[in-house]
């Protein structure tokens, strides 16, 4: 049994923002299910635009206060106390539309996700409609599945 007070974790800022992210999978040592905590100020997202994970199922709760999420096909609002599931391959993205910050806690499974796709068409080859997305220590690059070209993903 592993225990973690939430507060007692550090928020992992990626990319100059600022949002509130807290990884819990590596404090409660998970082996198989990736955990994260959200604290979302209103305007931010949960992610940065539409993706889908093709190796991982995607859990979101809202805790407290409320996020629009965003499909191809659809957009609506996930209210506190309420949660959605994406299957491998669903794209979606998110955001704080609300007032108030919105606290979520996301579920990942399994915890390794590396094949994250963008809904692109690949300039190079225009045989693939979705590129992966891959972050190295070098930048984030797009590449195709298709013809393997890389290029750097837009900011």
């Amino acid at each position: 049994m592993e225990r973690v007070d939430i507060d007692d974790v550090e928020p992992a800022f990626m990319d100059g923002s600022d949002l509130d992210r807290r990884g819990l999978s590596k404090h409660l040592g998970t082996e198989d299910l990736a955990i994260n905590y959200y604290a979302i100020e209103p305007g931010e997202a949960l992610s940065g635009g539409m993706h889908a994970h093709f190796d991982q199922e995607e859990v979101f709760y809202v805790v407290e206060g409320e996020v629009t999420f965003q499909t191809p096909e659809e957009e609506f609002v996930v209210g506190e106390h309420e949660v959605v599931r994406f299957a491998p391959g669903d794209f979606q993205t998110s955001v704080n539309d609300g007032d108030e910050v919105a606290v979520v806690i996301a579920l990942g499974a399994p915890k390794p996700s590396e094949d994250i796709r963008v809904p692109m068409e690949c300039r190079e080859c225009g045989e693939s409609e979705t590129l992966q997305f891959l972050m190295t220590e070098d930048g984030q690059y797009l590449r195709c599945p298709e013809c393997d070209n890389q290029f750097e993903a837009p900011v």
